[in-house]
């Protein structure tokens, strides 16, 4: 009868298993809180843009003030015109990076997964 080594087959479920989960679900987990993060950034900016925006409309009192106001909105949209771009160029390179990064790990799984495979049917 064939002795079952319990510490052999934990340790290929580990490399096999549990441990290519655990460093995918540390990957998602960093995407996401630097994706929510720069939402968050972006989101605050645009709220204060507009809040200062509304105050600054409160403060008109007559025509010249109304068209030195209406001046500072072609400044204002370029502004959050340029903000957006960043703001897009920033999560379409968190996007590319998190894309990377599962890629190798993914190909480092797999070459794991054969070299364990190997070594189970020596």
């Amino acid at each position: 009868m064939q002795n079952f080594d319990t510490k052999q087959f934990t340790e290929q479920f580990e490399s096999m298993f549990f441990g290519p989960a655990r460093a995918y679900a540390a990957l998602s987990v960093d995407y996401t809180e630097k994706l929510v993060n720069a939402q968050l950034d972006a989101g605050k900016a645009y709220t204060d843009t507009g809040l200062a925006q509304l105050r600054s409309l409160m403060n008109v009192k007559d025509a010249e003030g109304l068209r030195t106001y209406m001046e500072g909105q072609q400044k204002v949209a370029k502004d959050l015109t340029e903000r957006l771009k960043g703001d897009t160029e920033k999560v379409v390179s968190l996007q590319k990076d998190f894309v990377q990064q599962s890629q190798k790990l993914t190909e480092d799984n797999v070459k794991q997964a054969t070299d364990t495979a190997t070594k189970a049917a020596k």
